[in-house]
């Protein structure tokens, strides 16, 4: 799904999107986890917020980064100065390196043209320096959210058991599909209640997609529903780090795993 402009043979360097058809599924709790549990793997991580409307991954993390994305995009500094250390950094065990967006502006919101061209592309070429790039999109599927999808090695759309979920989650893999028609997004459910909830909700969306796009999902994930959640958000800090063996922190950490075995087999 890489764009013609990224590095198309690389050893390292992959790139994970992460989606979601509308806000408030959990998308950024999701990409902060993962990256926190690629890092506890052993590899070197990057996280970049491409919510370009309203990134809040500094928010979260409680960091007071010196530039971000918008002073990459004005020129004042390259990407890989925005570079912020979250939790020790890339090179500390379940710590990883952020490149933050302009929390709650929309000033880039319509980003496009040169500017997102530069952006995507300066991605790909600073995800070399790293094992792996974890990009959390924004919700919905606007046209800067699919060019930077289609950086990425691997797309992951959360969703939740409501329906208006599973429907937004759909029109984000269809516009995705009308652009790179082998994309093949893994689908990872949130919050779940229970499994048998979850798996409905997985199977909804599978048939929707079976029936219109001729297109089968992959299940990458379920992450129990978990009080600790908002309780790390509310601390500014990864779930993982709150509670290492709470139920969203375990999930988390399988879904990392199989999608890091996956990479180990291709």
């Amino acid at each position: 799904m890489k764009l013609a402009s990224a590095p198309q043979d690389r050893s390292a360097g992959r790139i994970l999107a992460v989606a979601s058809g509308k806000g408030g599924v959990g998308k950024t709790t999701c990409s902060i986890g993962m990256a926190h549990a690629f890092s506890s793997l052993g590899e070197r991580v990057l996280l970049v917020d491409g919510d370009l409307g309203m990134a809040n991954i500094d928010v979260q993390l409680g960091l007071q980064p010196v530039s971000d994305i918008s002073s990459v995009l004005n020129g004042r500094v390259e990407l890989k100065d925005a570079v912020t250390p979250a939790l020790g950094g890339a090179d500390e065990n379940g710590g990883f390196d952020v490149i933050s967006g302009r929390s709650g502006s929309g000033t880039l919101a319509n980003l496009s043209g040169p500017g997102l061209t530069k952006l995507a592309s300066g991605v790909a070429a600073l995800s070399l320096s790293y094992d792996r790039a974890v990009l959390d999109l924004a919700a919905g599927a606007d046209r800067a959210t699919i060019r930077l999808a289609l950086t990425a090695d691997d797309v992951v759309v959360v969703i939740n058991d409501e329906p208006t979920s599973l429907t937004d989650a759909y029109a984000f893999v269809k516009t995705l599909r009308l652009h790179d028609d082998g994309a093949s997004p893994l689908v990872v459910v949130n919050n779940a209640p229970d499994g048998k909830t979850a798996r409905e909700a997985f199977a909804a969306f599978r048939k929707t997609c079976e029936a219109f796009l001729s297109f089968t999902p992959t299940l990458a994930g379920i992450i129990r529903r978990d009080a600790n959640v908002p309780a790390a958000i509310r601390q500014q800090t990864c779930v993982a780090k709150r509670a290492p063996a709470c139920d969203a922190a375990k999930d988390i950490r399988g879904i990392a795993g199989s999608l890091a075995r996956g990479k180990e087999a291709a």
